[in-house]
């Protein structure tokens, strides 16, 4: 335990180092931690494989799919299933079959279970160059959505080889009910879920309560839909779109918190899984001495599994982008070659992560006759060198590519401020027809105290709406002074007729859910300010 905190503290302060000099913290974290493992007489860092998949993968699903666009995802359902199933299965039993020929003694089963434990990409590290290199929207729902489902898709086929190289050998009838099974339970349980999560964020007084069952939601997602026999993964996915979908139908204290809570649960998540993946250079080449096998044979059949794995995704995207029939799979640019391009940046970010670590070390010992499982340690071994070389060499080639194809598109940022000042026009017209409604014609001449009241947040909402065109990305300056509880409760309300009306333009397909949440947070910030305020009297 004292090492585990150790690593976390270790880990953060690389973390806080790689984001202050602008390095990509995933890349610096595994080359410390390589470095790291190969101190002399340090005890190498293990953590339970299951506990990698039950405590550390739900709340990273979770977190990845709060912050995704439902409206994008469902957009764009083609090619994501098309890559992140599809590649996935694909990927797992070509490279099964390429280990098969290259590893002497490794049955064709525990060959395929390494496909399947090295097939599906972690974009987390990719994502995070992205958004840094500002990657096209299309780019990043489609490499986005394709992390969130494939370990789905690999942890299927896993489970049927990791069944047969024990001894029993499925049907393909068993292995297609098994995979729709995963589907039908893990969805519709994670749509369950994400309603009373959903609920919670309403309901509960107590917002940090309700926060609390929120963080909780993806473990009992996981840990239930797993137990029923569907898949964790998409129970997890599935109810994460859901609740970020329905942001603006929660309490704006609950959102601002929220924010603060999960931002810092997945920096510490992720700080762990990449300094843990480094550290285990030391353990997977030490056991594979101890089996035996000729290590020599076994580095260059892993550098060839290594290179098969990259070389494969480059020709499945580039085939998924030019083949009759799929083509339309990949948005194209703008301007002219930007299919090409983009279909590039795609093929190159394909790096491993949490869950090809995690599944590799899940692997039983033994078989059914209690024999131990053949290869079981060169399957770790292949997958934490694929893991640490995808990490190192597509991810630190990553953003020269990105730079030198030009694929970041500046007109979509400009789009973007316009959509924002589109927005808070919207919102402001909103505000101010409800104020209308509020006072009709006749009653405006009197003197009353709620017309004056009235009159007052009328002239805040007019400011703030012509100031926010000049300010667009900026967090506004301008603060509700109240004097009043009335006061304070008429722009409350006046905030939330304006998080209603840009709900309305974003579920009518108006408006980028990017966008939403930029002004949803800034009139958030109004609400936390005026509730501020009025707790300071």
């Amino acid at each position: 335990m004292v090492q585990l905190i150790l690593v976390l503290i270790g880990a953060l302060l690389v973390t806080a180092v790689a984001r202050k000099r602008e390095i990509a913290a995933p890349l610096l974290l595994v080359a410390i931690g390589m470095a790291v493992s190969l101190v002399p007489e340090l005890d190498p860092l293990h953590i339970d494989p299951e506990l990698l998949l039950t405590v550390v993968l739900p709340p990273l699903l979770y977190a990845a799919a709060l912050e995704s666009s439902f409206t994008n995802f469902r957009a764009r359902i083609r090619p994501i299933v098309h890559h992140g199933v599809l590649q996935v299965i694909a990927t797992s039993f070509v490279l099964g079959w390429i280990a098969f020929l290259l590893i002497p003694d490794l049955p064709l089963a525990s060959a395929i279970v390494l496909g399947a434990v090295i097939a599906p990409p972690d974009a987390v590290t990719a994502a995070a160059i992205g958004r840094q290199l500002k990657l096209p929207r299309g780019v990043m729902t489609v490499l986005g959505g394709e992390s969130l489902i494939n370990d789905a898709a690999a942890l299927t086929i896993y489970r049927m080889a990791i069944t047969a190289a024990v001894g029993t050998t499925p049907t393909l009838a068993q292995g297609l009910w098994v995979f729709a099974l995963a589907v039908v339970v893990g969805v519709v349980l994670g749509l369950g879920f994400g309603m009373l999560a959903q609920l919670a964020r309403q309901h509960v007084p107590d917002v940090q309560v309700a926060t609390l069952l929120g963080v909780l939601v993806p473990f009992i997602a996981y840990l239930t839909a797993e137990e029923l026999g569907g898949s964790g993964v998409l129970a997890v996915v599935t109810a994460g779109l859901y609740v970020g979908h329905n942001l603006p139908r929660a309490r704006a204290a609950g959102r601002l918190q929220e924010h603060t809570v999960w931002g810092a649960i997945n920096l510490l998540l992720e700080s762990l899984v990449f300094a843990y993946i480094g550290l285990q250079l030391k353990s997977v080449i030490g056991d594979v001495v101890e089996s035996g096998r000729p290590m020599g044979g076994i580095v260059v059949a892993t550098l060839l599994i290594l290179a098969a794995a990259m070389a494969f995704r480059v020709l499945w995207m580039f085939a998924s982008n030019y083949l009759p029939g799929v083509s339309h799979l990949i948005m194209s640019g703008r301007r002219r070659g930007g299919r090409w391009r983009r279909t590039a940046v795609l093929s190159w970010a394909g790096m491993r992560g949490v869950v090809t670590l995690a599944a590799a070390g899940a692997i039983p010992f033994t078989t059914d006759s209690g024999a131990p499982l053949p290869g079981r340690e060169v399957i770790q071994f292949v997958a934490a060198v694929v893991v640490v070389g995808t990490i190192l060499l597509q991810g630190t080639t990553l953003p020269p590519l990105i730079r030198g194809l030009g694929v970041t598109d500046p007109e979509e940022e400009r789009l973007d401020d316009q959509a924002e000042a589109e927005a808070r026009r919207i919102a402001t017209n909103a505000a101010l027809a409800y104020l209308d409604d509020l006072t009709p014609a006749e009653a405006r001449c009197e003197r009353s105290a709620l017309n004056r009241m009235v009159a007052r947040v009328r002239d805040m909402v007019e400011h703030q709406g012509m100031a926010a065109a000049e300010q667009v990305g900026r967090t506004p300056a301008e603060r509700a002074d109240t004097s009043t509880r009335t006061f304070s409760e008429l722009r409350r309300t006046i905030i939330d007729v304006q998080r209603s009306a840009i709900a309305d333009e974003r579920d009518a397909g108006n408006l980028d859910d990017e966008v939403l949440r930029r002004v949803l947070r800034e009139l958030d910030l109004q609400e936390a300010a005026v509730e501020s305020s009025w707790r300071n009297r």
